[in-house]
């Protein structure tokens, strides 16, 4: 019979259990599936943020998002698609019931059992297709794991066979896919265009202002500097816009003030027009920076 058996939610950064459904399931394959998702819990930091196990007795899906991994056990023969809906559901309850700073804070194992009741709730729902088909629209999430698959892990990924944990380190590393950004809109490609125009009329200006470098003038070679390093604010904007990283709105903030204290340096040079043109886009490529956050969890699929 196709129907989710077990599901838990675990926090990544060491795999200590917060929640789980708490019926008794005496099926052995059951119970090494668990063994497997034990072993998997631990390694949630290393894998990507979707994925699925499924060269065990049955199969074991999970998804992970802001520090925090939901996992399930479900027959062979049940749908991906449902699958990951029922993850998603159990994902945007609990940080709805859960804030950031008590998962991390937790200490003991199952601090937040009293999820299992929800968890219960929803197991009743996906394992009775009837009563879905008016509650959920599957449309997006089928779309969403056509355009990124779950990636497809095996128990030598996880360095396990027959149950038992052997010394082989994980493959994956780096930035998890949950750090990607929100898709760029107009307003963000205007802002990285302006910039990218800043950054050619500093670049310009500062070649030209090398013809003067010969005649051994200190504040010539002020000048180039300062143009070649609005230069660089300009291009290090476009890549806060586009490319995820650390502290993004901090750096983005002292990109702004760097181009504000080039084009003070540079007032003999510009006139009061030309230093607006340039502030006003280097606070236009900060706001779209500030605007464009990463993907905090899974988008709303209609569940």
């Amino acid at each position: 019979m196709s129907m989710v058996l077990f599901a838990s939610v675990v926090r990544v950064r060491d795999g200590l259990p917060l929640s789980a459904s708490t019926d008794y399931e005496h099926n052995k394959g059951v119970q090494e599936s668990k063994k497997h998702l034990k072993v998997l819990s631990k390694k949630l930091g290393h894998l990507p943020d979707r994925c699925t196990l499924k060269d065990v007795p049955y199969n074991i899906h999970f998804i992970s998002s802001l520090g925090v991994g939901y996992m399930m056990i479900c027959s062979e023969n049940y749908p991906n698609v449902l699958a990951f809906c029922f993850l998603d559901e159990l994902q945007r309850e609990f940080i709805t019931l859960y804030d950031t700073m008590r998962i991390n804070t937790a200490v003991r194992p199952y601090s937040f059992i009293e999820f299992d009741n929800f968890i219960q709730k929803t197991k009743q729902r996906f394992n009775n297709p009837r009563s879905l088909s008016t509650k959920i629209n599957l449309a997006d999430m089928q779309t969403e794991i056509k355009l990124r698959p779950a990636h497809q892990l095996t128990v030598h990924d996880l360095g396990t066979a027959n149950g038992n944990l052997h010394p082989r380190s994980s493959p994956y590393k780096g930035i998890a896919p949950n750090q990607r950004l929100e898709p760029v809109k107009l307003p963000g490609i205007i802002s990285c265009l302006l910039s990218l125009l800043c950054a050619a009329l500093n670049l310009i200006r500062g070649f030209h202002a090398m013809e003067n470098l010969f005649q051994d003038d200190e504040e010539e070679l002020n000048t180039v500097a300062v143009f070649f390093i609005g230069t660089a604010a300009c291009l290090y904007q476009c890549y806060l816009l586009a490319c995820y990283s650390g502290q993004r709105d901090l750096k983005s903030f002292l990109m702004f003030g760097l181009v504000c204290l080039c084009n003070l340096y540079l007032h003999e040079h510009r006139n009061t027009w030309q230093i607006l043109f340039h502030v006003a886009v280097a606070a236009f490529s900060t706001l779209q920076t500030r605007m464009r956050q990463p993907q905090g969890k899974a988008p709303d699929y209609n569940v």
